[in-house]
């Protein structure tokens, strides 16, 4: 197993080492970037800015006052497409170069097995996405923490933060992983592995994206609050934007049946159509962690099958 493990660390070490790079580089503009932050913060200009999600204004201007976070979101996309970068450059050739190239015989034929040459092969890969993803939303998890959730930062719901840290970003990039391996063995060509590989990956990207902004898997809360005052600030809920009316039989009514704002008209038009009480949906703050462990779960789930498939499909290829 050993010559199994120093040949497989000699096919990818260029690959991990390029890995290593980006960290390296994440880390290095991370520090700078948040100290930058920081000092922002302490210099007082942000002090009047209320929690909420409306973005603070200069008080001289009145132009949106808001830290630098643009480096932040930009390693909160690199996170997002992670498992599509790792199952391309990855996953596709990890054991299609060998099989495209016929050089896997060789290997097979000075006495390792197939599931050595497979095993030796994917737990390093494996070993190496885990621990650069993980740093990788470490890092941003770090970055984050003096913008999260203000006026002039990064709110939890917006997509870089989302897609971009937390547990699922290790869970996409083994499902990336997974998803490359599999392919590379299926298909007759590296470069064909390649494309169906960007495919899938990105399909998954994008659905669970989609997912989100719908809603599917993490249903939102409704609020309810009398109509005669002003209903709580939303704060750091995630709105979806759907605000209403109750009636005394607790029907839902669009809120434009009486667009008024809190006070004595908005009283007199519900009194006169009956209603009770004004509602909206959103998601809590803590759903974060719903949004993030149901992500988990599904592209966790998705790359064990997968390198389960790939394990049965050796038997029967090679």
């Amino acid at each position: 197993m050993k010559g199994s493990l120093w040949l497989a660390w000699r096919q990818q070490r260029v690959s991990a080492g390029i890995g290593a790079l980006v960290l390296v580089l994440a880390v290095v503009i991370a520090a700078y970037s948040r100290s930058g932050m920081q000092d922002a913060l302490h210099s007082g200009l942000f002090d009047h800015c209320a929690p909420g999600p409306l973005h603070c204004s200069r008080s001289a201007t009145g132009m949106p006052l808001t830290l630098d976070i643009e480096p932040l979101q930009y390693l909160g996309a690199l996170n997002i497409v992670l498992p599509v970068i790792i199952g391309v450059f990855w996953g596709a050739p990890l054991l299609g170069r060998d099989r495209e190239l016929g050089t896997h015989r060789l290997v097979l034929v000075q006495g390792a097995s197939r599931g050595q040459w497979f095993a030796s092969r994917f737990a390093l890969a494996a070993a190496t996405t885990i621990a650069l993803s993980g740093l990788l939303a470490g890092v941003f998890a770090w970055w984050w923490q003096p913008a999260a959730d203000r006026s002039y930062g990064l709110f939890w719901y917006e997509t870089t933060a989302l897609s971009g840290s937390g547990p699922r970003v290790v869970a996409a990039a083994l499902f990336g992983l997974a998803a490359g391996t599999l392919l590379g063995l299926l298909a007759r060509r590296v470069l064909a592995a390649m494309g169906l590989t960007l495919l899938a990956t990105g399909a998954m990207s994008l659905l669970l994206l989609w997912m989100h902004w719908a809603r599917l898997l993490v249903p939102p809360h409704t609020y309810v609050s009398a109509g005669i005052a002003p209903k709580p600030l939303m704060g750091e809920k995630w709105s979806t934007g759907t605000y209403g009316l109750i009636t005394g039989s607790g029907r839902h009514d669009d809120v434009m049946n009486c667009a008024f704002p809190s006070g004595a008209q908005l009283k007199e038009c519900m009194t006169a159509h009956g209603y009770v009480a004004r509602f909206y949906k959103a998601n809590p703050a803590g759903d974060y962690w719903t949004f993030q462990w149901t992500d988990t779960a599904i592209l966790g789930g998705l790359a064990v099958v997968l390198t389960v498939a790939t394990v049965l499909l050796l038997r029967r290829r090679l």
